[in-house]
């Protein structure tokens, strides 16, 4: 997706929105906000044509230090104290099932390399099916070449997980250093070997790493809605609030907070709605790839 972008304060800014232009550091999840008020400056200098700025606090940052417009992000964040207390305290008895389920079953995980045989496990599961979690997946119909390319990027801030089985790559969790905690920049696994949990096996994984390298949070990124912010409930993730700000930087981003219009036409509507709607795509995409597969 091709998003215009100024530099501010030697930060990339990234403007997205049609009708209501938004401005955000375009790695808001690796970058903290130390002085706002040079990036507002420096925004309205620009002429970028954003209308608002939007910056948050970092985890563990969950107190609003600042005067502007305020709104609560949900991230799902799993406190790092050790495995065996991750393990024992703050997962429920389905999470260990499955834990134990990937185990007696064969799936092994391991730290990985980014080579030639993890490159091609990643493009087999990302071509398993063209929907994910209810519609169209990103990664559906990438070669090799296309996903090693586009994988490799952020490979010197990332560390890779691998779930196996009989020597196949089943899934993998991208596990990215942000300084203050680490994100699963991706993970994903083959629905074909649900049965044997690998995703749980991933996260145990993934927790066991940060606790040995001394991480005091595994992000998950954001809450969520459904049965996933419920997976990352059972597997002990908790929903942690944190300050949003929203700065107007034309007389039309005024307006829109005023009439708090900057979440756009999803974000007027009632949970409910949106969960109906969103339950509504799911099916239709469903019954789409089935008639497809036809």
């Amino acid at each position: 997706m091709r998003v215009n972008s100024v530099q501010v304060d030697n930060k990339i800014i990234s403007i997205t929105g049609k009708l209501i232009k938004t401005a955000r550091i375009e790695e808001e999840w690796y970058h903290d906000v130390e002085n706002p008020a040079s990036l507002i400056k420096g925004l309205k200098e620009s002429k970028s044509g954003a209308d608002i700025f939007t910056f948050w606090q970092r985890l563990p940052e969950a107190k609003p230090k600042y005067n502007y417009y305020m709104e609560w992000d949900a991230i799902a964040a799993l406190p790092i104290k050790s495995f065996d207390y991750w393990y024992k305290k703050q997962i429920d008895n389905n999470a260990r099932r499955a834990i134990k389920r990937a185990e007696a079953r064969g799936v092994e995980v391991k730290v990985a390399n980014f080579d030639d045989d993890f490159v091609k496990g990643m493009t087999s599961i990302f071509n398993e099916t063209p929907i994910r979690q209810g519609k169209p997946f990103w990664h559906y119909g990438k070669d090799m070449q296309t996903v090693r390319k586009e994988f490799s990027r952020y490979l010197y801030r990332e560390d890779l997980i691998g779930a196996y089985y009989n020597g196949e790559l089943i899934g993998f969790i991208m596990l990215a250093h942000a300084g203050k905690y680490a994100l699963t920049g991706q993970i994903i696994s083959k629905i074909a070997h649900r049965d044997k949990s690998p995703n749980n096996a991933l996260i145990a994984k993934a927790v066991e790493f940060c606790e040995n390298k001394k991480i005091p949070y595994l992000v998950y990124f954001m809450w969520g809605r459904g049965s996933f912010s419920e997976f990352k409930r059972r597997n002990g993730f908790e929903k942690t609030l944190l300050p949003r700000y929203y700065i107007p930087l034309t007389i039309k981003g005024a307006i829109a907070l005023k009439l708090h219009l900057h979440h756009g036409f999803v974000g007027i509507l009632p949970e409910k709605l949106i969960l109906r709607l969103i339950g509504l795509r799911s099916k239709w995409y469903a019954r789409k790839y089935q008639e497809h597969k036809g």
